[in-house]
């Protein structure tokens, strides 16, 4: 395929993303075997330009030093630019993030790296300005820079793991809880992430120990999650983040595994607490999904955090214009259930942010009727394996929570439209758009995919054959005692996370899907030689089953999921018995 590098080619990419940059006057190239070997063949460096369709900083950098042409012609006079997706591209994405952190010692979106000719990595930076401000170089300084003097740095993945381990679960509750934002609620003291693979830990550890301090922290956070900002009290469902501890005002993006997260979370939350509110939160979440994310059956990635260029515009009101669209009456009903300040909370205008959580009625059906009225944020249509099967074992907690058989019913429908769609000649695409499929495929898809294939195994069965097949497929990225990432011939073999960002590790996911399939056909596990100490990792709930503070049931009769802990697994059997840290029961 003769491709022309004296222009930009990103206009028929199957990222919504790069077609967002098809406009710039950089000659933007995918990252393919065919732009890699024109750098070499040319002796010109490389820009690989990293983000997201929904990132505010992407489009501001987009609307700035990649729409500036002094700067576009000496990138295309002297670079190979290369822009790439992570949300298409997992393994490029971690690399070079795992490069940015270690020689920066932050991260983040977009994430910008200078390459030589040879794609070694020589420095790498976020969000680069046109000019100078900030501390932060030009990004005209910084490409003569590298141009001039770039010398690939010395980099290994290997070098880059986390050191958040510890001997016994009880040391790893202890650490994260001395990260606890006591006040608040949720972790740390600056943005606030649900972080829900902490959260999941920490539920299951205090289902099993009922620690008041760890059931008290996990109550004050999810209440501070459904309360504040980061919930869309109008539509249901969340955003991605906050950008104060308070939980007030959020980054006004949408992610699809959010709603996935935050789904298992709050239905491990109703089982333990029996929250009626945390059940609303559920219904809400669902809402989102099925009225907002659903296209042809399966669930798109993001909705973006901009509209017509404004952060949180769609979702931002002026006082005037609550007190005009409601009544007298039902405005002061509005006063009660959220903060409305006629100087507004962002930026002059509202955010919805609750001073107690309440049920949603007429009132908030209203005001979401006038808002779909508005221009909406960009929807980025890219489908994810990965994300929809986290939203499959989102949907099926949601069941064992509340008892709905319409959710495993929906769970089940997802399950078999992603097979259908993504798993095709062998191949379990990444992602599709517009019905093509991406030919990547990553451990991620893999992992979580056959962790939801388990659970629906367990609910209804008759999906052995499948769990078969991606377990043999999951073994093709096993290397002695570590789990492979990619395996993609465009890039370097590049090792999987050993912790969440936000999803759970590719690897943990994997471990999680070798135990449960071993007790769900009673076969004998694949083990590791390597036992990874206890972390912050979705690992840790893995470790906690593996190491017996589940309940193993044996039941010749289905017992409904909504009477059993968290903590627990059946399996259909002649006899029933109940195996919990060592012994059984057989009553």
């Amino acid at each position: 395929m003769n491709i022309d590098y004296l222009k930009n080619n990103l206009d028929k990419s199957l990222s919504p993303y790069l077609r967002q940059h098809s406009n710039n006057p950089i000659w933007w190239q995918e990252w393919n075997p065919q732009s890699l070997a024109e750098a070499r063949r040319t002796g010109k460096n490389i820009l690989v330009s990293i983000g997201y369709s929904t990132c505010h900083w992407c489009h501001v950098m987009a609307s700035e030093a990649f729409s500036n042409s002094e700067i576009a012609d000496y990138l295309n006079k002297n670079f190979i630019s290369i822009k790439v997706d992570r949300e298409q591209r997992p393994d490029i994405d971690q690399y070079f993030m795992s490069f940015l952190v270690k020689t920066t010692g932050s991260g983040g979106w977009p994430l910008n790296a200078f390459l030589t000719p040879d794609a070694e990595p020589i420095a790498a930076f976020t969000y680069i300005p046109v000019q100078s401000c900030y501390g932060i170089p030009s990004m005209m300084d910084i490409i003569k820079a590298v141009r001039e003097r770039g010398i690939a740095a010395q980099f290994s993945m290997n070098e880059w793991r986390t050191d958040f381990k510890s001997e016994s679960f009880d040391d790893a509750v202890s650490m994260i809880i001395s990260g606890a934002d006591t006040q608040n609620g949720g972790f740390g003291k600056g943005h606030k992430f649900p972080q829900c693979s902490t959260l999941l830990f920490l539920l299951s550890y205090y289902e099993r120990y009922k620690n008041p301090q760890i059931g008290n922290h996990l109550i004050k956070t999810l209440n501070a999650i459904m309360t504040g900002g980061l919930h869309d009290h109008l539509q249901g469902g969340f955003f991605r983040y906050c950008v104060d501890p308070q939980w007030n005002i959020p980054h006004f993006e949408k992610m699809l595994y959010d709603q996935a997260m935050l789904l298992w979370t709050y239905s491990w939350a109703y089982s333990v607490f029996k929250t009626e509110d945390y059940l609303d939160v559920i219904r809400g979440i669902i809402r989102c999904l099925e009225e907002t994310f659903m296209e042809n059956n399966l669930f798109i990635s993001a909705h973006d955090a901009d509209t017509n260029h404004k952060e949180g515009d769609t979702y931002l009101w002026s006082y005037d214009e609550l007190e005009k669209a409601l009544t007298k009456k039902k405005f002061s009903s509005l006063q009660e259930r959220y903060f409305i300040a006629p100087d507004g909370n962002f930026e002059g205008k509202i955010h919805l942010t609750g001073r107690n959580y309440c049920k949603k009625d007429n009132l908030e059906k209203e005001l979401l009727t006038i808002r779909k009225s508005k221009p909406q944020p960009f929807a980025d249509r890219k489908i994810i394996t990965s994300w929809n099967a986290l939203v499959g074992i989102g949907l099926i907690m949601a069941y064992r929570a509340s008892g709905t058989k319409e959710l495993l019913d929906k769970a089940i429908l997802l399950f078999n439209n992603l097979v259908e769609k993504h798993l095709k000649n062998s191949i379990l695409s990444h992602s599709s758009l517009n019905l093509i499929n991406q030919e990547q495929e990553f451990l991620e898809d893999i992992s979580s995919l056959m962790l939801f294939a388990t659970y629906i195994e367990e609910e209804k069965g008759n999906c052995r054959e499948i769990i078969s097949l991606l377990k043999t497929k999951l073994i093709e990225y096993r290397e002695g005692d570590k789990w492979i990432e990619s395996r993609n011939r465009d890039f370097k073999k590049v090792p999987s996370s050993e912790f969440d960002h936000p999803l759970p590790s590719s690897s943990s996911m994997a471990e999680m899907d070798l135990l449960r399939t071993s007790v769900l056909f009673e076969q004998n596990i694949i083990s590791s030689d390597r036992k990874p100490q206890h972390s912050r990792d979705y690992f840790n709930i893995c470790s906690f089953m593996e190491e017996g503070h589940w309940h193993f049931i044996k039941t010749p009769e289905k017992i409904e999921s909504n009477s059993l802990s968290i903590n627990s697994i059946q399996v259909k059997s002649k006899s029933y018995s109940d195996c919990f840290e060592g012994k059984c029961s057989r009553e």
